[in-house]
C-alpha cells in the first residue's frame, strides 16, 4: 500500500469494536474516446466481511495529463458517487454492504478520439465498515 495514503488514512482506520476495513488495488483502464466510459476491474474485499461501508478512500494514478473535462465515478452495484482529484475519501456509499465489489469509472465529456489516451496506471480504495 502506498505509504502516504496509509498515513493519510490512520486516523481513519480505527479498528474498535464491530468495525473494519478491508483494501484492494488493480490495474488502471484506457480510455481512447471521449463520451465513453471506461470502468476498471472489481476492487473486492480478499476475505468475507460483514456490514456496511462507512467511509472510502479512493487514490489512482494516470500515465500522462489529466485530460480536460475528466469525470470520474467511484461505484458500487447499487450505487455511484463522483469523485474529484487523485486521491480523498467520501461518504457518499455509506450503508452500502461492505462486501459489495468498487469500481472506477473514468469518462471525458464530447465525442471523437482522445488524444492522448486516458491511461489508468493504477487503483485502490481502503473500505472502512462497521
Amino acid at each position: 500500500m502506498n505509504r502516504l495514503l496509509m498515513l493519510m488514512l490512520l486516523p481513519f482506520m480505527a479498528h474498535a469494536s464491530g468495525e473494519g476495513a478491508w483494501q484492494a488495488s488493480g490495474v488502471g483502464a484506457t480510455l481512447s474516446h471521449r463520451g465513453v466510459a471506461a470502468s476498471s476491474r472489481a476492487l473486492a474485499p480478499s476475505q468475507p466481511v460483514t456490514g456496511v461501508m462507512t467511509m472510502v478512500a479512493w487514490r489512482y494514478e494516470l500515465i500522462g495529463p489529466t485530460p480536460a473535462g475528466l469525470n470520474v465515478r467511484l461505484c458500487s452495484s447499487t450505487r455511484c458517487v463522483e469523485i474529484e482529484g487523485q486521491s480523498g475519501t467520501t461518504r457518499g456509499l455509506t450503508n452500502v454492504a461492505a462486501n459489495e465489489p468498487l469500481r472506477f469509472v473514468w469518462q471525458v465529456p464530447g465525442g471523437g478520439a482522445l488524444f492522448p489516451a486516458l491511461k489508468v496506471q493504477s487503483n485502490q480504495v481502503i473500505v472502512n465498515y462497521k
